[in-house]
């Protein structure tokens, strides 16, 4: 569940670098700091085996940066937001020899969200206008507990919905990935 938990105000990137470690994930919403709480054991093993997949093919083909839901990316109207897992592809790097120790403005051209008990619609749906809004190509929003992965290619409306029989693809943004859903949905089998 997210909280807010400081006032309102404009967030310099000094002041959002030394918020406290203490395990927590921010955001900043609208000139509010946002607790976006912590993650559960089926979030946290969804978003590990779809990065080490997608991290295979984009490291292999030298195509871009993966970063995890810890780092934050800078939105054009001041906001923070922290996708699950992103990507941002060589060509919006072009000019780096490395990656700033603040953020990167814009969102990742690959914004990953896995679905949380505490997520509402409203929030996943003003994540996704954001995205999009600040140089977004593809959005991905998975559901843990109903086992599909909604698709979006603009913030209007998903373009597809997969289930467990479909094929997740990164199309043009992460061209060579494929990957069963059903391999993100697996039970345990020791």
């Amino acid at each position: 569940m997210t909280s807010t938990i400081a006032p309102k105000k404009n967030w310099t990137d000094e002041e959002f670098m030394a918020l406290p470690q203490d395990g927590h994930r921010y955001e900043v919403v609208n000139g509010e700091l946002v607790d976006m709480g912590s993650s559960g054991a089926l979030h946290g093993n969804i978003a590990i085996i779809l990065s080490s997949a997608l991290f295979s093919v984009v490291h292999a083909q030298k195509l871009g940066v993966l970063f995890d839901s810890s780092t934050a990316f800078k939105m054009k109207n001041g906001n923070r937001r922290s996708p699950d897992i992103a990507f941002f592809s060589k060509e919006r790097l072009q000019g780096m020899t490395a990656l700033p120790i603040g953020f990167l403005e814009g969102a990742p051209d690959l914004a990953v969200e896995i679905l949380s008990p505490g997520n509402t619609v409203a929030e996943m749906e003003g994540k996704i206008e954001e995205y999009f809004a600040n140089s977004g190509r593809l959005v991905w929003v998975i559901s843990p507990t109903q086992h599909y992965i909604l698709v979006y290619h603009s913030a209007q409306e998903p373009e597809r919905l997969l289930k467990m029989n479909d094929t997740l693809d990164g199309e043009m943004v992460i061209p060579g990935f494929k990957l069963p859903v059903a391999d993100l949905f697996q039970p345990l089998n020791f």
